[in-house]
């Protein structure tokens, strides 16, 4: 287990926390002082309180939570959030409505999970011609009938 230090930056702030001993991602939770309306197709920004230091070498990836997004249609914005290993400003996700209705974030929600995996730095060189493959130039739906 990696230890990542997180400062807090409002009071109300929670960490980041795993909901079962097995869980991929670690819960992120709104840190709000009263509760933000989201109409539906728009996003708000909604601050977690706290910085965090994820080490070099290491990426913080913020996905959504099934059951934010599948009950309440609500889900980053971004889709997937990318935490860089340099970044130490306050963390936000943004909120984005997917519904037709009105939906609220209540303070402390669970909002987003996040998942911290090792991230490599590659390095890009221009070729004339790239290596063969079976799968070649096939793109979207090329490698199923579905």
């Amino acid at each position: 287990m990696t230890n990542i230090p997180v400062k807090k930056l409002r009071d109300n702030a929670i960490l980041p926390a795993y909901a079962t001993a097995f869980s991929a991602g670690a819960d992120l939770y709104a840190c709000i002082d009263e509760p933000v309306t989201i109409r539906s197709h728009f996003t708000e920004m909604i601050p977690l309180g706290f910085s965090m230091a994820i080490p070099q070498g290491w990426v913080g990836l913020i996905f959504a939570r099934s059951g934010m997004a599948s009950k309440r249609d609500l889900a980053p914005a971004n889709k997937v959030g990318v935490v860089d290993a340099d970044y130490r400003g306050e963390w936000f996700i943004p909120m984005h409505n997917h519904g037709r209705g009105v939906q609220v974030v209540y303070p402390g929600d669970r909002i987003a999970q996040l998942v911290v995996v090792p991230c490599m730095t590659a390095s890009f060189t221009e070729v004339d011609e790239l290596d063969e493959t079976e799968r070649g130039a096939g793109g979207f739906g090329s490698t199923g009938t579905n």
